[in-house]
């Protein structure tokens, strides 16, 4: 839970608000919760903002790999901002109500620093495993043909103490709901099952437990910490390909856990087999339990999180059908780009004012637009408008003139020239050879029939989305 003293200003409030944004946008989505989601607002100390972060550990890795960052961000949202400084929080953390902070309280300047080593009394259970975010649950998770066996793979291993497969090896592209999966697993063990000890991290995050825990000559705690876990999760294993080391202790933590009957789950981007950099007889132990991909979400899966997700914003704002509709069409990359677009739209109408429609959504998104057009050919635009009325392709370039061959075919004409860097010349002998007057007289008919026909102009649209998602 973030900490907001009555003692920092409004505005420094919405400066942090805005250095998250930023961060989010530039850090991919692991990272931001394992190592930026943790850091508190604390105060001023001077002209230094005062962040806050939960351990040691954090704190000296926040500050040796992300500080330039940080200091660079706040002093683009606020040029009066000097400096940033960490501090480890306090179990109930002292802020003093003038924008200082206690001479007692730990802090870094954001630079980069050494890692110390962790002293030999220090507890480390607390820092080995990554924070789990509460939004991601079973519960809304969408389900669909893409992603229906990862899903109950991942349920089942949640529901039995007993490994079902060991190991469970997630994988599909980014943004497809891999580490939503993960934490959703932590989330019902730990509410279910509160005395099963679960370890989740990042394969990054291991590796700089293991090079830290050989630095300070402490491996044998280090592999205690792992070992005793009943459930132990690793995202992107595939980042320690090539780190020999890292790979030789994961290989023998591995092992010890599956000896022992603890529920071991992988993710990655891609299945074990095709994982470059890996030793062969890890890459053989990833395959040993059930290996679920996770496929590119379709349209009724995307059109199923975006209900899902606007529902959450019901009581404040109503998004209509036929924009979830237009996102789910044109935002056909990851999960994640699909909620953010939705997310940019709702805060336009929330913050500014702005109504829900259709065009206030192609104006918002329309950077994010441009990034997943594709290129549209006349013959893709000649055979959606041919399926949309029921006509023969031949029909575009027959010289028919009965009007239920004619208007598609005006149709075809006037979004070839929407959709399509060709010419009228070009258009025209497309369509069977006509001249470039026809095109050309094409295209006002149908722009005068689109100011008096709705249903011309909404088929026109849908044809337009669909030709363009």
């Amino acid at each position: 839970m973030h900490l907001h003293p009555k003692s920092i200003s409004f505005d420094l409030n919405e400066h942090w608000l805005q250095v998250q944004g930023l961060l989010r946008t530039e850090f991919d989505d692991t990272a931001y919760r394992t190592w930026l989601a943790p850091l508190d607002l604390v105060g001023l100390d001077g002209d230094r903002v005062l962040l806050a972060v939960p351990t040691r550990f954090l704190r000296d890795w926040v500050a040796a790999h992300y500080a330039d960052r940080i200091r660079a961000l706040w002093r683009c949202v606020n040029p009066r901002v000097g400096g940033v400084a960490l501090t480890v929080k306090p179990a109930a953390m002292a802020v003093r109500p003038a924008g200082g902070v206690s001479a007692a309280s730990a802090q870094v300047r954001l630079g980069p620093v050494p890692t110390p080593c962790v002293a030999a009394a220090e507890p480390l259970e607390g820092e080995i495993g990554a924070p789990v975010d509460p939004r991601f649950t079973f519960e809304n998770f969408v389900v669909g043909k893409s992603n229906n066996l990862a899903y109950a793979a991942a349920k089942r291993v949640a529901e039995l103490d007993a490994p079902p497969f060991n190991p469970l090896f997630l994988y599909g592209g980014v943004g497809l709901g891999k580490t939503h999966l993960m934490h959703a697993i932590a989330w019902q063990i730990r509410r279910e099952n509160p005395g099963r000890k679960v370890v989740y991290l990042s394969a990054e995050k291991f590796m700089y437990q293991f090079v830290k825990a050989v630095r300070c000559k402490d491996t044998m705690r280090f592999k205690d910490m792992f070992r005793s876990a009943d459930v132990l999760m690793v995202d992107d294993v595939h980042f320690i390909g090539g780190k020999e080391s890292t790979q030789e202790e994961f290989f023998h933590t591995f092992n010890a856990l599956a000896d022992r009957g603890r529920q071991i789950v992988i993710s990655s981007d891609r299945s074990p087999s095709a994982l470059s950099g890996l030793e062969e007889r890890i890459r053989s132990r990833l395959g040993w339990g059930l290996v679920a991909d996770i496929q590119p979400t379709t349209y009724e899966l995307r059109l199923g999180i975006l209900h899902c997700k606007a529902l959450a914003f019901a009581q404040e704002v109503k998004v209509p059908d036929n924009v979830l509709a237009f996102l789910a069409h044109r935002i056909t990359s990851n999960v994640r780009e699909l909620e953010g677009a939705l997310n940019r739209v709702i805060a336009q109408a929330i913050l500014v004012g702005r109504a829900i429609t259709l065009d206030m959504a192609q104006d918002v998104l329309q950077d994010l637009l441009r990034a997943h057009e594709r290129r549209v050919t006349i013959e893709d635009i000649q055979k959606q408008v041919a399926e949309h009325y029921q006509i023969r392709i031949a029909d575009m370039h027959s010289a028919r003139r009965a009007r239920a061959v004619a208007r598609p075919r005006q149709v075809a004409m006037y979004l070839a020239k929407q959709l399509t860097p060709r010419s009228l010349p070009e258009i025209g002998r497309k369509f069977g050879g006509r001249d470039h007057t026809t095109v050309m007289h094409a295209i006002r008919k149908i722009d005068e029939l689109r100011a008096t026909d709705p249903v011309l102009s909404e088929a026109i649209e849908s044809l337009r989305r669909l030709l363009q998602g």
